[in-house]
Formats: structure tokens, C-alpha cells, sequence
């Protein structure tokens, strides 16, 4: 596991070319293309750990990723994911791949298994719902159509201004035709079997919204993503982040972690540098901001230079849901218990909305979700460090609300209620596991709870959000989520500048690295 590097103030006396606040992988991706072209780059992170969601964190011979849990298409070494992955890394990131069925959609009366190839799935969910073939192929086909129409609305973003304004219509007219519409409408279109619908959308934990609330064009490109299988970085998600690392400094850049920075300090309408927690200013030429937009508009950017401007923008997006997570750690091995590295989705029925309102409404309701997932059984190089030794992570929805009455006090120091709530919350999960994965019961040694106040104070979510801002129609419609801020030499990059998942925040470097150099850096990943 890597060391990373405390920040000291004599980085105050040196010139860096960019800085980047956080060290997610849209954060990281940017410094990496930044060195590469032979940038000074400084990466701060507040955490005591780079890599923002890849990182992992470990309890004695248990190890937990907290954000990653599977990635699709990077088992192909012409995609462009894996591509960008193997420039960043210098070649060094490896891949697990999962089995065929990457996934198991888990309802009261019976369940669905996702399996790869495309061919496989089609076929299956024709056999499931042999009356609704013609919906099943149109909802293909709208799969396709839409994830490709999203290159194009993507690409206008990293464009200068007035030939992004010029091209904009014309850009992103045939993805907002998929992403005008929520998922529930285009697939109600589509069939009216409601079991069908429930299978169809069962992933869509996997972007933090129900069919009724979620554009149709952040379902189509997660579930197309995954038709041809899931990977898993080898080494564990934590992977990430040291490869990318790695080739950042070999390139002349620096890591800093307990480095929470201030505020982004603007001078005559240009950012000019940063000011750190302890009162440091570290100048650079581009300052990047991997923080989330909301966090880098409420927190990082003070009153003056327009700033209520970027507030009321703010107003037109909203912060996606929390989660808890149960961290189970198991005395024997993946192989030794049965386990394989099939992801699960359990629910209390095909109606994900009602669900969820149940749920919000009530914290006694059903989960409206239980996902999950194996990181012991999908690594291939798990037992070089852990043999013996098995971990599993169960995600549901949450409520920041419900947690306000703690998120004054300290980590370890929130009382006994807090810690009877978690308790309470914790055998709730666990009655799930174990009626779906009964085998690990006796084997389970440890267990963690992290709830919204966790996320909060180890991801800088200033409410536990699970991805930021929310993949709602109205989301998609918001030009002002690109790379180019409106302050000069300032920049976002992130998943709230694309969308939601490690792939995409990937491609968000991308993106914020060509604006920065006014390049574009997609030739990087040509022959």
C-alpha cells in the first residue's frame, strides 16, 4: 500500500503551472494528461489518502473499496476507456474480469441475471418476457442510439466559446432527445409489463435515481456499459490511484494528502492561486477544481466576483441521495465459502419510485435497495495480501436528514444513540445478506457501518451525496456544467462536468486537460 506524502508549507514557496484540488480520478486523470505534456501539476486532497472513491481502507487482514465495485469495457484494449487507463497509468493499471453474470436482479418472487455478451442478455430477457421481444429489441437499439448521441454533447463542452455556442445546437439536439425524458416514460412507451421495467431498470443504484426521476440517457449509458461484462481493478480499487500517481510524479508532479484547501483566491476576475486550511497561498498559473461544483461554488469561492451569480446557478441542479454502507469482513476465503463475484440487487418490489418514497417517507419501510457486492472474489490478486480471508459491502439508500442531529460531533465521539441507530441499521442489512448469501454467516468476523456523516467527512460531500449533483433531465440542460468556469483560469473537472461513475470522471479529465492546453488530447488515444 503507498505511502502518500504530507503536505508541508514550503510547497507555498514553489511555482506549479496547475493545481488541482482533489484527487478523485477526474482530478487525477487532469494532472496525469497535464504532466504528460509537461505541466508542473500539484494534486491537494484533504483526505489522508489520494483517490478520492478509488481509494480502500483496511481493518486488519480486511480490505473495503468505498466506491469502486465494477467497471465495464475495459477488458477491451481498443476501447477508449481502456485506452485513456493505460496512458494515465503508463500500461501499469490491470484488470479482473468478472464472471459473465455480472450482476443478479433480485425480487421477492424471482430473479433476473444479467449476463454478458449483449447476445446473452437479450436472448435471456427474451426468454423472461417472450411476449414483450419487441419491446426488449426497440429498448436495445434506444440503448445504442442514445449513449452515442452523448459523444457528440460531450465533446461541445471541451470546445472554445464561440465555437461551442456556434455548434451547441447542433451538437446536442439528438442526445437531448434521450435526455429530455425520464427512463420511467421512454420505457413505459415501450411496454406496459411493469415486471419488465422493474428488471430493465434494476441498476439504477448504479447512478442514484429511480426510473421516474432519472433522464433516460444516464440509464442507457450505464446499462449499455455493462452489456459485454464487468471488471475490477487487480490489487484492488486503491490500484487506481497509485499507477496514475506514480506516472504524475515520474513526470515532475506532486501528491499532497492533508491538504484541505480554503479557498480559490480571484484577483481582478482571475483565479490566481489557493489559500490552504492553515493559511498558506500557493500560486499557479490554472487552478482545477475536483471538489464538485457545489462544493467549489458554496465553499471554495468567497463573496464578490460574481460569485452570487455561480450560487444561483446552483439552484437549478440538486445533490443526489446519500448512502449507508455495511462493510462485512469474513475468516475465510471467497473460494473456501461459495462466494462468486456476481453483484446483487435485491429489492421489495418491481416499483423502484414507490420503493424509494416508501422508504424516505418511513426509515421503518422496506429498503428500497440492497446492492451487493464481493471485492475478494472479483480481485484476482486478493490472496497475495488477504488469503484466508474474504470481504463483502451492502449499500442502501439514505437520508442526510436523518443524521443532522449528529453531524456537530466528531467521528467515534457521536454518543450512544448513534451507535444503537447503526446497530439497528446494520442486523436490518444483514437479515438481507444472509437470506440471500446464508453460507457467510458463520463466517463473518467483522462488520463497519459508514453512514452519510462518514461520507461527509472522508469524500467532502457536504451531505453524504452518493454522486453529486442528481442525472435528472433538467441536469443535462445546465451548459454551464463544463470544464471552462466563468472565472478565468479556473476550471471544474469531475463527474458533475460528465456524469456519474469512475468511467466517466475519467473522461472528464480528458475533457478539462484539452480546455486547460486548448488541445485535443482524444488523438492520445489513437494508433
Amino acid at each position: 500500500m503507498k505511502k502518500w506524502k504530507s503536505y508541508k508549507p514550503s510547497v507555498a514557496d514553489k511555482k506549479f503551472d496547475a493545481i488541482i484540488i482533489g484527487s478523485g480520478i477526474g482530478g487525477l486523470c487532469t494532472a496525469a494528461l497535464l504532466s504528460l505534456k509537461g505541466k508542473r501539476v500539484l494534486v491537494l486532497e484533504k483526505h489522508f489518502k489520494i483517490g478520492g472513491w478509488t481509494h480502500t481502507f483496511r481493518r486488519d487482514n480486511y480490505e473495503w473499496d468505498v466506491g469502486i465495485h465494477y467497471i465495464g469495457q475495459v477488458h477491451n484494449s481498443y476501447s477508449p476507456i481502456r485506452r485513456l487507463f493505460d496512458l494515465i497509468s503508463g500500461g501499469k493499471l490491470q484488470w479482473s474480469p468478472m464472471d459473465k453474470n455480472y450482476d443478479r436482479i433480485i425480487f421477492p418472487d424471482k430473479s433476473y441475471n444479467f449476463v454478458a455478451p449483449r447476445e446473452q442478455f437479450i436472448e435471456d430477457m427474451i426468454s423472461h418476457f417472450p411476449k414483450e421481444e419487441s419491446g426488449i429489441m426497440t429498448y436495445m437499439d434506444l440503448l445504442d442510439r442514445a449513449s452515442r448521441s452523448a459523444r457528440s454533447y460531450f465533446s461541445n463542452k471541451a470546445l472554445p466559446g464561440v465555437l461551442s455556442t456556434i455548434t451547441y445546437p447542433f451538437m446536442t439536439r439528438k442526445f437531448f432527445s434521450y435526455s429530455d425524458h425520464t427512463t420511467l416514460d421512454v420505457l413505459a412507451s415501450l411496454t406496459d409489463d411493469q415486471q419488465l421495467i422493474g428488471v430493465l431498470t434494476g441498476q439504477w443504484g448504479d447512478h442514484g435515481l429511480p426510473p421516474a426521476q432519472s433522464s433516460f440517457a444516464m440509464h442507457a449509458m450505464v446499462a449499455r456499459h455493462y452489456l459485454d461484462g464487468g471488471n475490477y481493478p487487480t490489487g484492488s480499487s486503491r490500484s487506481i490511484a497509485e499507477t496514475i500517481s506514480n506516472l504524475i510524479e515520474s513526470n515532475g508532479g506532486l501528491l499532497m494528502v492533508n491538504a484541505g484547501v480554503e479557498e480559490i483566491k480571484i484577483h481582478n476576475g482571475t483565479a490566481v492561486s489557493v489559500i490552504m486550511e492553515n493559511g498558506d497561498e500557493i500560486e499557479a498559473d490554472t487552478i482545477i477544481s475536483n471538489a464538485g461544483v457545489v462544493n467549489t461554488i458554496d465553499k471554495l469561492l468567497k463573496n464578490g466576483n460574481g460569485h452570487s451569480r455561480l450560487k444561483d446557478r446552483l439552484e437549478k441542479v440538486e445533490q443526489t441521495k446519500s448512502y449507508v454502507c455495511l462493510h462485512i469482513g469474513l475468516n475465510k476465503s471467497a473460494d473456501e465459502l461459495g462466494i462468486t463475484n456476481t453483484n446483487l440487487w435485491i429489492y421489495p418490489s418491481y416499483d423502484h419510485d414507490k420503493n424509494v418514497q416508501d422508504y424516505t417517507n418511513n426509515p421503518e419501510a422496506d429498503f428500497p435497495v440492497v446492492y451487493v457486492s464481493f471485492p475478494s472474489a472479483k480481485d484476482q490478486a486478493w490472496d497475495e495480501n488477504h488469503a484466508g480471508y474474504a470481504t463483502m459491502e451492502a449499500i442502501t439508500l439514505s437520508t442526510w436528514d436523518w443524521y443532522t442531529k449528529w453531524q456537530d460531533l466528531s467521528w467515534k465521539n457521536r454518543g450512544q444513540e448513534y451507535e444503537d441507530a447503526k446497530t439497528k441499521l446494520s442486523d436490518r442489512i444483514l437479515d438481507i445478506v444472509f437470506e440471500q448469501v446464508p453460507g457467510i454467516r458463520h463466517a463473518m468476523a467483522y462488520k463497519e457501518l459508514s453512514t452519510p456523516l462518514t461520507v461527509r467527512d472522508l469524500a467532502n460531500y457536504q451531505k453524504g451525496e452518493m454522486y453529486g449533483i442528481s442525472h435528472t433531465p433538467d441536469r443535462f440542460r445546465q451548459r454551464w456544467l463544463r470544464p471552462k468556469s466563468d472565472i478565468k483560469n479556473l476550471f471544474y473537472t469531475g463527474q458533475d462536468i460528465t456524469t456519474v461513475g469512475v468511467s466517466s470522471a475519467l473522461f472528464s479529465g480528458l475533457l478539462t486537460a484539452s480546455v486547460v492546453l486548448k488541445e485535443n488530447l482524444t488523438s492520445l488515444l489513437k494508433d
